[in-house]
């Protein structure tokens, strides 16, 4: 069929949708052209009217050219007054852009794309929320110019919000980012379902590309969406107050409404857990029960690698000097928590009631830079080596141990391999020289004779199609009562 419809349809389909957002685009530009905030938050005129009706005929006859060809729609969309906000989820797709060509409502993006040929006209149309790379306070204003626009009381489109931030694999809902509940305002869940026999619509940061995914759903005759609004969610006053809480509670309606389960996992969880630097993570980590800690603790992503450096210049020069956990919260600038007190107990290895700030910073900075392994070697090699520049064995076992957030690890192998000369001590530069040569040292030197683990690497590389790592998602709310793994036993 692939063949077939390759030599057949998929040009046609290709030609007949680029021509129809090539179609779009004069009408767009025409009514964006001189376009400002006061009269953007006026009643469309009459001619704009006309436009808006215009354009979302083309972008229905777009859609019809890739093989959508009815959109199945449930439940009534929600005034602007009612609500202001649209939070649709699961992301899985660049199909996903169907509800937001459907009701021109206003998206969040990035702003290098209002310069894309002939998208990007078509994006600043429908008045989106621009956040910019290059700002360091972009965050925050992004943040303020949505509570800016929920509260205006209906003036401005509704904004639609994919709160997971990421593409998923749709097999459960993963945590919600706050932005699209901070403003305290109510929300309308929007779901969307691909119920296709194939699913060629999935597109996360594993799997099939992007030309891919086009290229196999131009291949299918017919593709299925449906796009269901749910009743208007609107917050308690506790809920007002806590974004995280009204995160997590539209999470669950949405989730039932789907039929499917939620993990408190993050994007970041993921690709923390399927990194492609030279240490896999074995099944059986720590690390993301740690990243879960540093998130609830509030130390934020946009300014770990800041607090990374921090801490372990502080670190350097308390140089093998074991903490309490008054220490540790000093240490932090942080006070005493449940969560520190369960951040405390990974790294308690003796159960002694101290640990090893050097560890922290070793696992701090697997969970800043998953995939730049050497990085954080080299950082582990400067708080653990001697005056010499050098480390021992049993050095660079608490290095890996900590840096793969698991109990027990032999080292033997790798460190005599990295140990030519038989000195007893390794430098970064030796060892940096030995990754150089041999990139896959871990399932060489420590997974396979080691760990016993061909089963453990295996598992560790396994996830479900697409990328999303069901191993590390907790089955049930009972699972995440469980009690804390040490890393050290």
């Amino acid at each position: 069929q692939i063949a077939f419809m390759t030599l057949t349809l998929f040009p046609i389909r290709l030609f007949f949708a680029a021509f129809m957002m090539l179609l779009a685009w004069p009408f767009a530009f025409i009514a964006s052209m001189g376009s400002d905030e006061q009269e953007l938050e006026k009643p469309l005129s009459w001619w704009r009217k006309i436009v808006d009706v215009l354009l979302k005929a083309i972008m229905r006859m777009m859609w019809l050219a890739g093989g959508f060809h009815w959109i199945n729609v449930k439940g009534r969309r929600a005034l602007p007054a009612e609500a202001a906000i649209l939070t649709v989820a699961p992301h899985s797709s660049y199909f996903d852009a169907i509800p937001v060509t459907m009701t021109f409502a206003s998206i969040v993006m990035k702003a290098e794309s209002k310069d894309i040929p002939v998208w990007g006209t078509l994006i600043k149309y429908i008045r989106p929320v621009f956040v910019s790379r290059s700002d360091q306070d972009s965050r925050r204003k992004t943040v303020e110019e949505i509570k800016r626009r929920a509260q205006s009381d209906g003036k401005w489109p509704q904004i639609m919000i994919f709160p997971e931030g990421t593409c998923t694999n749709r097999s459960c809902l993963i945590t919600f980012k706050p932005g699209a509940f901070i403003p305290g305002v109510p929300v309308q869940p929007v779901v969307l379902r691909y119920p296709n026999k194939l699913d060629t619509i999935t597109w996360t940061w594993q799997g099939p590309g992007a030309f891919e995914i086009l290229w196999l759903t131009l291949c299918q005759f017919h593709n299925s969406v449906e796009i269901e609004f749910l009743p208007v969610y609107i917050p308690s006053e506790e809920e007002r107050k806590n974004p995280v809480l009204y995160a997590n509670n539209v999470r669950r309606v949405m989730a039932e409404a789907l039929g499917v389960s939620v993990t408190d996992y993050t994007f970041e969880d993921c690709q923390l857990a399927l990194a492609e630097g030279q240490l896999r993570l074995p099944s059986d980590t720590c690390l993301l029960e740690f990243a879960k800690l540093v998130r609830s603790l509030g130390l934020k992503p946009e300014t770990l690698e800041d607090d990374l450096d921090k801490y372990a210049a502080s670190a350097m020069k308390m140089k093998k000097e074991k903490v309490d956990l008054k220490g540790f919260s000093a240490y932090l600038e942080f006070p005493v928590s449940q969560t520190l007190e369960s951040m405390f107990a990974l790294f308690d290895e003796n159960e002694d009631g101290v640990i090893d700030i050097r560890e922290f910073v070793i696992a701090l900075s697997v969970v800043c830079k998953p995939s730049k392994t050497l990085e954080t070697i080299q950082l582990a090699f400067q708080l653990y080596q001697s005056e010499s520049g050098t480390i021992t064995e049993e050095d660079l076992a608490h290095i890996l141990k900590t840096a793969m957030g698991v109990s027990q690890i032999d080292v033997t192998h790798l460190f005599r391999a990295v140990d030519e000369e038989e000195k007893g001590k390794i430098t970064y530069d030796d060892f940096y020289t030995f990754a150089e040569l041999h990139p896959h040292f871990a399932e060489d030197y420590l997974y396979a004779d080691q760990m016993g683990a061909e089963s453990s690497l295996e598992t560790s590389s396994l996830s479900a199609p697409n990328g999303i790592c069901t191993d590390f998602s907790p089955d049930s709310a009972g699972d995440r009562k469980k009690p804390l793994q040490k890393k050290l036993n």
